[in-house]
């Protein structure tokens, strides 16, 4: 059986979400250790589709077609949990997937909440491909919710 490709991704507009046992960061990168060997995707109505891809081939078509995520990086909001007061959720793009062993690494630029150094179980929300702006991005999402509390 086949990987879907980055154009079927994009087709369905599909979202993503990857999770590990284990966090970190250093200034400007964060590294998901124990990281699940598959990245779940799905998609919004009307298609509603689910499935998984292996976080090494979400890797490697990380720069494939017009509007790869190497172009346009994605949104991602960090969702930390933890037996521990866990933060509060972090809205980043991120850039340069790095995937060695079960450690996926990303460059980031923090767009809102912080970062710690170091976390327990933590579940990462990216954008779908060329639509980071979109009005259902994960982050968008986010923005509106912070609006409403005002």
């Amino acid at each position: 059986m086949s990987e879907i490709t980055e154009a079927e991704l994009e087709e369905i507009e599909a979202l993503f979400v990857q999770t590990s046992s284990g966090f970190e960061s250093t200034e400007g990168r964060i590294t998901l250790k124990g990281v699940s060997p598959s990245t779940l995707y799905f998609s919004d109505r009307p298609k509603r589709e689910v499935g998984h891809i292996s976080s090494q081939h979400f890797v490697d078509i990380w720069d494939d077609g017009e509007n790869s995520f190497e172009i346009d990086p994605p949104n991602a909001v960090l969702s930390f949990l933890s037996s521990e007061a866990a933060p509060e959720d972090a809205v980043v793009v991120i850039t340069d997937p790095q995937l060695v062993g079960d450690s996926l690494s990303y460059a980031i630029d923090l767009l809102d909440g912080t970062i710690p150094a170091h976390s327990g179980p933590v579940s990462l929300f990216i954008d779908p491909m060329g639509r980071p702006l979109s009005p259902g991005s994960v982050a968008g999402v986010r923005r509106r919710q912070r609006r409403r509390m005002r």
